[in-house]
């Protein structure tokens, strides 16, 4: 029997001591030994929503630029045709089907490029602007508009005060500029001023 009987309060006081004594020190041995340190937290990192956007953006690729051609004439399909940047008249034809039985292919300059908005008229065989008989009259001259973004060098050389060597300036001009938006555009060949431009009025189309 203890010299210093204690009452059940105090019995119980001293077991929560001890226990908390024995807590206490397990929990210091954990954090001291080498192996009981806690891993760290790995946070993931905070991808902002524009810089979210842009990645997927570049993943997707930039969209490609859109030309509207109108396609009239001789081909199986006229009608408006939507091609890529870059396109040429040969291009816009097979959108539109390719050419008819009765097309006048010489007429046309497949190679030519094509640019947002423009038309390209295939004409028919013996069609005025066709370069077959029948196409021109006495005189020479085409009795209907002469395209400028389609029509060959010998038939731009049937305008008036076109000859051959400004008709081969209109043919290089539209190589290296693209189609012609206006007839106005003529004004940038060498040797064409407004009162030819005035002069070829009604004579040609872009």
């Amino acid at each position: 029997m203890s010299a210093f009987p204690l009452s059940v309060p105090a019995r119980r006081l001293l077991a929560a001591a001890l226990l908390a004594l024995v807590v206490l020190v397990v929990a210091w041995r954990h954090v001291a030994s080498p192996g009981g340190s806690a891993a760290p937290l790995r946070v993931a990192p905070v991808v902002p929503a524009a810089q979210g956007a842009g990645t997927a953006g570049a993943r997707a690729g930039p969209v490609a630029a859109r030309l509207v051609v109108d396609v009239a004439g001789a081909v199986r399909r006229p009608g408006l045709v939507r091609l890529p940047k870059g396109a040429r008249v040969s291009d816009a034809i097979a959108r539109a089907g390719g050419l008819t039985a009765h097309a006048e292919r010489d007429s046309v300059n497949l190679a030519a490029p094509v640019s947002d908005g423009q038309q390209v008229l295939v004409p028919a065989r013996g069609s005025p602007g066709s370069g077959v008989p029948g196409g021109a009259g006495a005189g020479g001259a085409a009795s209907g508009p002469v395209s400028l973004s389609s029509a060959t060098a010998e038939q731009l050389d049937t305008l008036p005060g076109i000859g051959p060597v400004t008709a081969q300036k209109i043919i290089d001009y539209r190589a290296q500029h693209g189609s012609f938006t206006s007839v106005d555009g003529l004004d940038a060949i060498p040797g064409i001023g407004p009162a030819r431009i005035a002069e070829l009025q009604g004579l040609v189309v872009p």
